[in-house]
């Protein structure tokens, strides 16, 4: 009785949830911790762990396809991982190259057009794990609607590492000058996968820090973060919705934020010749109280807004 009734609770709070949110981010990025010590207070060995780990990966893919999620990347096997034991790599290579097999020719995966990419230095991962990869990125790659993105070997700070050696490399050369360095030239460096900008990253297991994860993609798009105690075996769609919520929020502070910024410049200025200004106070107006737009809405209205950008 009890168990249904909680089961009743968690059904009830998700359809809160999910009238509570407007849309989706575009990019998640998700850091899945705590599988080894889910598996520990479970009496289990870590390999159970990791199992049970994936099946919440599989119903984070789902959950994401629902809300309109366009990109969702795991960070499934960093570089460090590489000092644990033999046997727990052994045991978690086998079942990732098991999942990339079984993703690669599941029906929803194709019924929802998912694209399956691997990032990292995956040519330090065994043969097989390799072949699973490129098996299911051919498999995939003619899909788009959403992608899906395999951190394996990957660390934030090798990345870019190695696309600072390689623009070196190409000034030494004589190819590029530094006048010529800019965003793009690294981000053409980068390791291939990303196709956009991470706006929200979620942790699970409790631990308060991003571990080195897309430092180019997220934090230089400024990224939502979210933080959970639940272990990534143990993370709930009821958990997966606060973290879209959490994006949301952070989202309409800062369009309010600019929109305040724009009244402040239409107000010391003129509106006249602010059409920008102008533009940005007249798309982010909702996020307004109506009694901050007292004495500019005339100027704000004197001319057809522009696009901001």
């Amino acid at each position: 009785m009890a168990s249904r009734t909680h089961s009743l609770l968690n059904r009830a709070y998700e359809r809160l949830l999910e009238r509570e949110i407007d849309g989706a981010p575009t990019h998640v990025a998700v850091i899945q911790d705590g599988n080894r010590r889910y598996a520990n207070e479970h009496g289990q060995d870590a390999a159970d762990g990791h199992r049970a780990g994936a099946e919440t990966t599989e119903a984070v893919l789902d959950w994401c396809a629902q809300i309109g999620v366009e990109e969702l990347t795991l960070y499934t096997f960093s570089t460090e991982n590489f000092d644990r034991s033999a046997d727990e790599r052994d045991h978690l290579f086998s079942l990732l190259e098991e999942k990339l097999r079984e993703f690669a020719d599941a029906e929803r995966v194709h019924e929802r057009e998912v694209r399956i990419r691997a990032i990292g230095e995956t040519d330090r991962l065994p043969d097989d794990l390799r072949d699973a990869i490129d098996y299911a990125e051919t498999k995939t790659a003619d899909y788009d609607a959403l992608q899906l993105n395999i951190a394996l070997a990957y660390g934030g700070r090798a990345e870019l590492l190695s696309a600072a050696r390689d623009v070196a490399r190409t000034v030494e050369t004589g190819d590029t000058t530094p006048a010529d360095i800019d965003a793009e030239t690294i981000e053409r460096r980068l390791y291939a996968g990303p196709a956009r900008d991470v706006d929200l990253i979620i942790r699970t297991g409790g631990d308060e820090r991003t571990s080195n994860f897309l430092p180019w993609h997220a934090n230089g798009n400024e990224a939502a973060v979210f933080f959970c105690t639940p272990y990534w075996p143990a993370f709930a769609k009821k958990d997966f919705l606060r973290a879209i919520r959490t994006y949301e929020s952070r989202e309409q502070s800062w369009r309010r934020t600019r929109a305040r910024r724009a009244l402040a410049l239409v107000r010391a200025v003129g509106g006249a010749e602010l059409d920008e200004a102008r533009a940005i106070v007249e798309r982010f107006r909702e996020y307004l109280p109506r009694g901050e737009l007292d004495g500019v809405e005339s100027n704000t209205n004197e001319t057809e807004p522009t696009t901001a950008d």
